[in-house]
């Protein structure tokens, strides 16, 4: 009996590990819908946008901006960084597009994935620096409300890579290996493995799931922006630089553990060179701005030659703040018109 319960409790802890040790890849990342194809990377994507905007227009507010100027903003800088992130991608990894046997047209099928962080984000403040310029409102503010919302929505996005089966790291053993199945053309029968169907549980390799480390990693820098944030009240454009610094240094080590097809220079993966070099201007940048004095109110105002304001929500008759200008919430994160520097009209 002693030596039947034994081995039930064997393989009670095999099978457990067994269990614990897979995670299971989605069995496909692309949905006919009719004609029309639904591809969870692009729904993560947008579902990270929505994210951004939305989480990046709340902070806004309670910093004493207006509601909406943050959406305003994205009509620019959303489409500049689609295009910057799938530029930097395409030149950072020109093999799979350029040279024999390949198609160059597919340097355009942004959906297949595709887009690289840092061309995304230089291209995207250029949209929103065009647009803090139409709008009369200082870009780094912007930039400290929106930070946290872009590395959350960076998490949602490599989403996307789990549902495509892409960008994961070398074989492992660990409780959370991620399982990476074959995956066919349903029709054809021919390998797909990014818009195909798997046609086993059986998996082919269990490796590191890179996409997973990214994605706790940009929640909790995420975290961390916030509470600073808060604790420091944070101005200038320094919010954005901590949120860069805390991202790339997990690009850093992430980027060394993937083992997909990338380009090299003196032996490391260019992203990973990318990661130091951006990581050493943010930190020189949060702490050289803190020079710069308190947090600057988010929103100029735009005077003429007599004094008065073109902003309802700015000074009063009688030189008060108006009521845009104030903290509605009155929350530690937030800058209200009553005792914020008001500056002049940026040209950042």
């Amino acid at each position: 009996m002693g030596r039947a319960t034994s081995r039930y409790g064997d393989f009670v802890n095999t099978a457990s590990t067994l269990f614990l040790a897979n995670i299971p890849s989605p069995d496909r990342g692309v949905w006919q819908i009719g004609p029309v194809p639904l591809r969870a990377y692009a729904l993560c994507i947008i579902a990270g946008i929505v994210i951004a905007i939305w989480w990046g227009d709340r902070r806004w507010v309670r910093r004493g901006g207006t509601k909406g100027t943050i959406v305003d903003i994205a009509v620019f800088a959303v489409p500049f960084g689609l295009i910057g992130g799938r530029l930097y991608h395409v030149i950072t990894d020109n093999q799979l597009y350029f040279g024999e046997g390949k198609d160059p047209l597919r340097a355009l099928y942004i959906w297949d994935g595709g887009l690289g962080i840092w061309g995304a984000i230089a291209l995207g403040a250029v949209g929103a620096w065009i647009a803090c310029r139409r709008m009369g409102i200082p870009l780094p503010a912007v930039a400290d409300a929106v930070a946290p919302g872009i590395v959350v929505a960076q998490a949602v996005g490599r989403l996307g890579n789990y549902f495509n089966q892409e960008l994961y790291g070398g074989p492992t053993d660990l409780p959370w290996g991620l399982e990476i199945y074959e995956r066919v053309d349903p029709t054809t029968g021919l390998l797909d493995p990014l818009n195909g169907v798997a046609i086993s549980d059986t998996p082919i390799q269990v490796v590191h799931p890179t996409f997973l480390y990214e994605l706790l990693w940009n929640l909790g820098v995420a975290l961390l922006v916030v509470w600073a944030d808060r604790k420091f009240r944070l101005g200038h454009g320094r919010a954005f630089a901590l949120y860069v610094a805390g991202y790339t240094a997990g690009r850093f080590w992430i980027e060394l553990m993937r083992t997909d097809e990338a380009n090299h220079i003196l032996g490391l993966r260019v992203n990973v060179w990318t990661s130091l070099l951006v990581f050493a201007g943010a930190v020189a940048y949060f702490v050289l701005a803190r020079r710069r004095g308190p947090r600057e109110a988010p929103e100029t105002l735009a005077t003429d030659p007599d004094g008065a304001t073109d902003n309802d929500g700015g000074r009063g008759e009688n030189g008060g703040a108006g009521e845009e200008g104030r903290n509605p919430t009155g929350r530690d994160d937030g800058v209200g018109g009553v005792g914020g520097e008001v500056p002049r009209r940026s040209s950042h």
